[in-house]
């Protein structure tokens, strides 16, 4: 007869709120602008930009600000997400995910291509979904709120015993 003993099972790393939002983010960015990328493979779309319009819109320098604009707030929250304190990353992280839900779902518009366009606001709604459910879910006791970038300037400071 043999017995068999259970191994123990590896700690689950601990990854902060704010890592956790900005690496949601920065899904959400790579989505946001490969959809854009691979819509350029539609048909007629290279030729319409060559012609000076996207979709429905001229192709103008207010266009170029507005769409620079759109890509900056998520681009922005990566950053934002590490930088600011709990108490106004929370409330910042869900009012700008849940004001891109309708922003993305604009791409459905016209309905062309509504399979690739659907797709990629599925998941882009899947990663938004994640980031609405970790900025609500977010830890209230004092050590768990703690600012990420403190906690980091606070490990630097644990002397190390050199050899």
């Amino acid at each position: 007869m043999s017995t068999t003993t259970a191994r123990p099972t590896p700690p689950t790393p601990h990854v902060p709120v704010q890592l956790r939002l900005a690496a949601a983010w920065a899904s959400f960015m790579v989505m946001y602008v490969y959809v854009d990328v691979l819509g350029l493979y539609k048909p007629g779309a290279v030729r319409g930009i060559l012609d000076g319009r996207v979709w429905e819109f001229d192709i103008t320098q207010t266009f170029a600000v507005s769409a620079l604009a759109a890509s900056l707030v998520p681009t922005l929250m990566i950053v934002l997400s590490t930088v600011m304190p709990p108490r106004a990353n929370r409330p910042t992280n869900l009012v700008v995910a849940a004001l891109l839900i309708p922003w993305m779902a604009f791409n459905l518009a016209g309905g062309e291509w509504i399979y690739y366009y659907g797709l990629g606001f599925a998941a882009e709604l899947v990663v938004l979904a994640v980031i609405l459910r970790t900025a609500w879910a977010w830890p209230r006791s004092s050590a768990a709120t703690g600012s990420f970038t403190r906690r980091v300037r606070d490990a630097e400071r644990v002397p190390t015993l050199a050899p």
